[in-house]
């Protein structure tokens, strides 16, 4: 159990895992933001050229 305790080799996986799944999901959020503002912009422009 104690070798079990000391050994911390794991840690550092799990700890770049949660980093990128943070990363990861802040992007994603990201991308779906700018998407929807894009999508409005392009909308409103096609608007006014169809005038």
């Amino acid at each position: 159990m104690i070798l079990f305790i000391k050994d911390q080799r794991g840690v550092t996986l799990v700890e770049y895992a949660l980093a990128l799944t943070l990363m990861l999901a802040i992007g994603v959020a990201a991308l779906a933001t700018l998407a929807s503002d894009v999508g409005g912009s392009v909308g409103k422009a096609s608007t006014e050229l169809k005038k």
